[in-house]
């Protein structure tokens, strides 16, 4: 257990100071490459885990649309060319079906492989991609490392919390470890750590980063347990094992995927003094 612990914490200080360093110090291009990689490790994940069970999908494919999606925004957002995500996205579908029309090993998983594929590429790709549109707003770098802090750091006082009082489960037909105590601290951790960060939000009254700080800290453990979900359906304990003592790079992106798009449009849309 101390040795999980210790890897998972010097696993997590390279992560942070990686992460710090291209958001703030290096260009833009930095940034989207970290983004594509994530989200290029994520889908490869997925869909490995998805062809565990037996189920069919074009892998490399969606990885291949997967990792384009960003640098289609990057090209709008950084280098000033046409927004052409929307129709990236309904080209991709297209092809997704295509695909399908031209199997010849007389399948009739189709509409499975479909959704499946599509759901990874909205899911994983393109929510996350939503890093590269907050870099972009004003004081991009601080917006991006408030969504991240205020995320993790709700996932870290859920696990440690959880570990040490966790008595009563959470949702244990999704998660057997998971306990309302640990969704308890993860709430109080990401809350007080929002207020902590709220130079990051120099506009933003208190009431209104400590809302944030709630409403991220929700929407983070929804993400997490939304892994957990299709996880204990295929029957797997980490999406992978590319980060020693974190498991996967999906188990680490878990709770910002649903965070990201949310906050984006909380900052374009409700962004009011309180």
């Amino acid at each position: 257990m101390a040795n999980n612990i210790l890897k998972r914490v010097i696993t997590s200080f390279a992560i942070v100071f990686a992460v710090w360093g291209i958001t703030f110090l290096l260009p833009s291009w930095a940034f989207c490459l970290l983004v594509v990689l994530f989200i290029g490790f994520a889908l490869n994940e997925f869909f490995s885990i998805v062809e565990s069970k037996g189920l069919f999908v074009y892998k490399y494919f969606g990885i291949v649309a997967g990792i384009t999606l960003p640098i289609v925004i990057y090209l709008h957002l950084g280098e000033g060319h046409a927004n052409l995500e929307p129709f990236f996205i309904i080209i991709a579908c297209l092809f997704t079906f295509v695909l399908q029309l031209v199997r010849k090993d007389g399948a009739k998983d189709h509409l499975t492989s479909i959704a499946v594929t599509l759901f990874a590429l909205f899911y994983i790709s393109w929510f996350f991609s939503f890093f590269i549109k907050i870099k972009y707003l004003p004081d991009g770098a601080k917006l991006v490392s408030f969504l991240i802090v205020v995320t993790k750091t709700g996932d870290i006082g859920a696990y440690f919390i959880g570990k040490k009082f966790g008595k009563s489960p959470l949702i244990p037909r999704i998660s057997p470890l998971k306990t309302k105590e640990g969704a308890i601290g993860g709430l109080v951790f990401s809350v007080a750590f929002a207020a902590l960060c709220k130079d990051f939000l120099a506009d933003f009254s208190y009431p209104h980063v400590l809302l944030l700080g709630f409403l991220l800290a929700i929407i983070g453990q929804v993400g997490d347990l939304a892994e957990s979900l299709f996880k204990r359906d295929f029957y797997v304990k980490d999406s992978g094992g590319n980060l020693p003592g974190l498991g996967g790079v999906l188990d680490l992106v878990d709770s910002l995927l649903f965070t990201a798009p949310i906050f984006y449009f909380y900052l374009k849309i409700l962004s009011f003094p309180l």
